[in-house]
């Protein structure tokens, strides 16, 4: 069983391998017969030799050659040709087997170099091609080559031209068409890729935790400084406000005794006095009892004249003891 599975995939492979061959080989002209009168085709080179000796090319257009003598050797397409690099195996620099296939564009610039400078011009052209890629590719590392594909395909150009030139051969342009990678590489890849993500995921997700982390924390500061700003200016208001209560307070409270002293100094104002102090103990011996359950009286509580008498006594002493004082300072002015 074992045996017959491996001819038949024997078998397929080679079956590929013919037909890849078949599409790689151009038709190539046959050689025409020496008819004298000759009709060479646009975009053709007729090489001619004369004695088996090299002796013209034929332009397109009517052409004229002696028979027998003459004789057509080869005929160069002057046209672009693609040709088909068959599937090769490539080391990278950091040893990665890559295995890929290219399309090679050439075009015949010197038929004489190309009839008689090498012996299969397209064969030979391929298998520099071949080796040339080899070569740069083992210049790069595998992460680069998916890069670079631009510029190797480039170096690989110019490479082959700096060789084919002696073979009247110029190459237009190498493309690489396909590259395939062991199934190790790519799984290592794809988890690399993957990694990768993953890893930019997580770097975005950390830097938005942090900036939200970051406007709330200067959202909390400008809150705070706001409030304590709002507080300062509320005690600032507030000790604004005491202080103009209190100097409205100091106000009344001169306006209040300038009154009471203009009215002292007209007629009848100690009886004014008097009675308004009068009125007062009697109030304040009312609203003893309100505020405490103990209350100590003065001995002579219903000697309501007396009381007077007294505060009248204690009025007068201090209005001539101000009085005095004020006589003092009026002389010590008027001394000065």
């Amino acid at each position: 069983m074992l045996r017959t599975v491996t001819s038949r995939r024997a078998a397929n492979l080679l079956k590929a391998t013919l037909e890849h061959a078949q599409q790689s080989v151009r038709q190539r002209s046959r050689l025409p017969i020496n008819t004298v009168i000759l009709f060479v085709p646009q975009q053709e080179a007729w090489v001619i030799e004369r004695f088996g000796k090299f002796n013209q090319i034929l332009q397109p257009g009517l052409n004229f050659i002696l028979p027998i003598i003459d004789g057509i050797k080869y005929v160069q397409s002057l046209k672009e040709i693609a040709i088909d690099v068959p599937h090769q195996a490539a080391i990278t620099l950091d040893n990665v087997t890559l295995t890929m296939d290219a399309v090679l564009y050439l075009k015949v610039v010197d038929p004489y170099k190309a009839s008689y400078g090498v012996e299969d011009p397209e064969y030979a052209i391929t298998q520099l091609a071949q080796t040339t890629m080899r070569s740069e590719i083992g210049k790069i590392a595998l992460d680069t080559v998916f890069r670079e594909r631009e510029s190797l395909n480039i170096a690989i150009v110019d490479a082959i031209n700096h060789a084919s030139n002696a073979w009247g051969i110029k190459c237009m342009r190498y493309e690489i068409r396909d590259m395939k990678l062991p199934t190790k590489v790519q799984e290592a890849m794809q988890t690399q890729v993957e990694a990768e993500r993953k890893k930019r995921a997580a770097i975005l997700e950390s830097e938005g935790i942090r900036e939200a982390e970051i406007n709330v924390a200067e959202g909390k500061k400008k809150s705070r400084i706001l409030n304590s700003e709002a507080h300062r200016a509320e005690q600032i208001n507030q000790a604004e406000g005491e202080a103009e209560a209190i100097l409205a307070k100091a106000r009344a409270r001169a306006a209040s005794i300038e009154l009471i002293s203009d009215a002292l100094a007209k007629e009848n104002g100690l009886n004014a006095v008097s009675m308004n102090i009068a009125e007062q103990y009697v109030k304040a011996f009312s609203n003893l009892a309100k505020e405490s359950n103990t209350v100590v009286l003065p001995v002579n509580t219903n000697d309501v004249s007396g009381m007077v008498t007294q505060a009248l006594t204690m009025y007068k002493a201090l209005s001539k003891e101000n009085s005095q004082q004020l006589q003092v300072k009026e002389i010590k002015d008027q001394n000065s």
